[in-house]
């Protein structure tokens, strides 16, 4: 690996780099160390381009020109029928990183190379727009509720961190969606590809698009999976579109009875702080339950459990809440605020007066502090193949917005597929999003589809499929609070062994029966965590309520073991003690 700020004069043999577009000087590429695991044959590197490219000197960066630089990484194809064109893949957000997706991205085309790109201000970029003021008002807001935490404290934040991002010379005006379009176009220039494929998600369709049209002979092909257009009521439309996606799974009725409960009691859920790492009790309104599941449903394995999910919730039990809580935190770490809302507020500005989604509110209050200017829009179009990608649940870029805007482009194919949230290709036991995509980019003018995108990879689960418990979660985050689970099973073996060496067929049958039990629960837990472990964060499959009588029995043959074995009746004390400790675990605390 080439030491860090090492020049990059050339990346790709055989290819000069070439004028960068609209007149501006060509970009400057240094070779660094890779900030995340990547695999081999991975280089990284930062491109140095101008801040604003929209003043005076910024396009030529000379002496009145700030410069900052933009994080990418390079995975060199090994095949021996590698491909000129390769791949370019950016996350979205905006502000999601990219880097660290270039093993997962790469596994899809081992043919060509693939490129991973840094939005400019993202986390592997300098600089590096981070915003924990933000973060910690909307952390505080679910610590002591939304009446108590509203627009001013977070517009107080905001203002904070732009005052010590200015403080570091950032103009947040240069990030904007065109600036990291140039970016991309001058990236292709530097590395030496004559042209390459595009590859953008959700946020970074828009990009994608958007270069496509700025570079056409320099694109081949474009996928855009979760597309997002220019064209849509981003925030206006969020209420509705993830009712909607509420509704497309049969749990529209529950949804609204549970925010309806909450509303009027919320509920206190024990989450983690995700910059501190200290538990603190969040109150969660109906409201915030509704944000907190728009994260959640993202994601293909809870899209396949929300139905139980929503029911249980419904119903009145809160204990649910906390892994998918705690996955909200750490989803506020994970992005570069900073550089989210400077996005945000220039090219998507618009907000609804009314929304029941705290995320809606939060990014209102930090644009109306922050008063940057509105883009222009672009309207892009491109007559390169297209292929995009929805899910059918998806309610952050979903079919009603995204197919129509499909259609517009000439020669575009949407593909819709069952069971899924939003980003298709990352959609977890979903390979059939990531085959498409495969088939594609080998072919974009003659491809055929390798599977079937209506058949969902997870199955749906239903209310009456679980018992509702937050206890295999603790489990999994506290492991020694299943001790008493621990010490039957421990004695439940030596009951077997000693009876079966001993002769003794009572606490033979004691331990068997033990064993059994707990050996069927495990087996049933395992087989549901083979086909989807998002469930268990909602509760167990119901048949684990049958093997408790297995223990029960263990617990009786115990019992009788000691009345009839009186000469050395400590062990079966023991054994009978830890079976009785375990069904009052059970029954009182597991489920």
């Amino acid at each position: 690996m080439p030491a860090r700020g090492t020049r990059l004069a050339r990346a790709a043999p055989g290819h000069d780099p070439r004028p960068a577009v609209n007149g501006a000087r060509p970009a400057v590429a240094h070779l660094t160390a890779c900030p995340v695991a990547v695999p081999a044959h991975t280089t990284c590197g930062l491109l140095e381009v101008p801040e604003r490219r929209d003043t005076p000197g910024g396009a030529s960066a000379g002496a009145s020109g700030r410069t900052i630089k933009v994080g990418y990484a390079v995975r060199r194809s090994t095949a021996p029928d590698r491909k000129p064109d390769p791949v370019v893949y950016m996350s979205g957000g905006p502000a999601a990183s990219s880097l660290h997706l270039t093993g997962f991205v790469g596994d899809l085309f081992p043919d060509r190379d693939v490129i991973t790109v840094e939005q400019r201000g993202g986390r592997w970029s300098q600089p590096r727009l981070s915003c924990p003021e933000s973060v910690r008002v909307m952390l505080d807001r679910l610590r002591a509720g939304h009446a108590e935490v509203g627009a001013a404290d977070v517009g107080a934040a905001a203002d904070t961190c732009r005052g010590r991002l200015s403080e570091q010379g950032v103009d947040l005006r240069g990030y904007t969606t065109r600036e990291i379009v140039a970016d991309l176009a001058q990236l292709r220039a530097v590395l030496g590809y004559a042209s390459w494929n595009l590859f953008g998600v959700s946020y970074s369709t828009r990009v994608m698009l958007d270069l496509a049209a700025a570079d056409p002979a320099g694109t081949r092909a474009v996928v855009l999976d979760s597309f997002l257009p220019e064209s849509v009521d981003w925030y206006g439309d969020a209420d509705r579109n993830l009712a909607d996606a509420i509704h497309s799974l049969g749990a529209a009725e529950p949804f609204e009875a549970l925010v309806t409960r909450l509303n009027r009691s919320p509920a206190r859920v024990p989450i983690t702080d995700p910059l501190l790492g200290t538990e603190f009790t969040a109150r969660l309104s109906g409201d915030d339950v509704a944000t907190v599941l728009a994260g959640a449903l993202h994601h293909a394995k809870t899209v396949a459990v929300a139905p139980a999910l929503i029911h249980a919730l419904a119903a009145g039990h809160d204990g649910p809440l906390r892994p998918f809580a705690n996955a909200v935190g750490d989803a506020l770490a994970s992005y570069e605020f900073g550089l989210y809302h400077a996005i945000q507020c220039q090219d998507e500005p618009v907000f609804p007066e009314r929304s029941r989604l705290f995320t809606v509110h939060s990014d209102r209050a930090v644009c109306d502090t922050w008063k940057l200017p509105v883009s222009a829009p672009a309207r892009s179009s491109t007559d390169a193949p297209a292929l995009v990608l929805g899910g059918r649940h998806d309610h952050t870029t979903p079919a009603r917005t995204s197919r129509p805007a499909a259609d517009l482009l000439p020669n575009a194919t949407f593909v819709e597929f069952a069971g899924v949230g939003h980003s298709v290709f990352l959609a977890e036991d979903t390979h059939c999003g990531r085959q498409t995509i495969a088939a594609f980019v080998a072919r974009p003018t003659s491809w055929s589809r390798p599977c079937v995108p209506d058949r969902a990879a997870l199955p749906s689960v239903g209310p009456g499929e679980l018992v509702v418990t937050a206890a295999p979660y603790r489990l999994g985050r506290t492991p020694w609070l299943g001790a008493p689970a621990a010490l039957f099973a421990l004695m439940a073996l030596a009951q077997f062994v000693t009876g079966a060496l001993r002769g003794r067929a009572l606490t033979a049958f004691a331990g068997l029966s033990g064993l059994a039990a707990l050996g069927l629960t495990a087996r049933s837990l395992y087989d549901q965590v083979r086909v989807n472990d998002t469930a268990l964060a909602v509760g167990v499959p119901a048949e684990v309520t049958v093997y408790v009588w297995p223990a029960m029995a263990s617990v009786a043959f115990t019992l009788v073991a000691l009345v009839v074995h009186r000469k050395k009746p400590w062990f079966h004390v023991i054994s009978a003690v830890a079976g009785g400790g375990f069904l009052i675990w059970w029954f009182a605390w597991f489920l």
